[in-house]
């Protein structure tokens, strides 16, 4: 819980009574690999974050699996639509290891931003560093390079390289695995 506790900081710092209102209402999951925690086409009702494990988003399209997401140790798994809107998501999420989650519901999270200014805030800081990441994303995938764009995730998180398969990661890429292997010998 060290982990979570040490992200929540990261993201907007608390103060110590509302930390532990916060953790208090954590639940621990253990799931093996290969679970989908969360699924495209339904209103998800919690939020994760992760204790031990990794994970990935990806979508259902006509050409295959499209990997959108990894998400790390510290890291939250949610369902934006979900949260946001009360609507079925459009990804799936699923760990890639035996993991360690910890969950809290959407309702009790929506209802300790509504009473505490201070958890509302930390809400916000989450929501405005994800939104940067989705832009930075977006445009990453529209202006950078393939070889770019796997500098940067060599750079950034390069524990993804040795824990997920290269399929995974080619698709994140926005290439085949051909294109990465080939990425891969000409950057060493």
């Amino acid at each position: 819980m060290i982990l979570i506790s040490n992200k929540i900081d990261e993201i907007f710092s608390l103060p110590q009574a509302e930390k532990d209102l916060f953790i208090s209402r954590f639940e621990s999951v253990e799931v093996q690999k290969g679970t989908i925690v969360i699924n495209a086409q339904k209103i998800e009702r919690y939020v994760y974050f992760i204790e031990k494990g990794i994970a990935r988003a990806y979508v259902d399209a006509a050409k295959g699996q499209t990997t959108i997401w990894f998400g790390e140790e510290g890291d939250v798994i949610l369902s934006f639509l979900s949260f946001f809107k009360n609507q079925p998501g459009y990804e799936r999420i699923e760990v890639l290891e035996d993991s360690i989650l910890y969950r809290i519901s959407v309702n009790d999270l929506q209802h300790l931003f509504f009473q505490n200014i201070h958890l509302a805030n930390w809400g916000r800081k989450f929501a405005e560093q994800e939104l940067l990441l989705t832009e930075q994303r977006f445009m990453d995938l529209q202006f950078k390079t393939a070889t770019e764009r796997y500098q940067d995730l060599v750079k950034h998180s390069p524990t993804i390289l040795q824990r997920v398969q290269l399929g995974y990661i080619a698709s994140y890429l926005g290439i085949t695995q051909v294109s990465l292997s080939r990425i891969r010998t000409s950057t060493k």
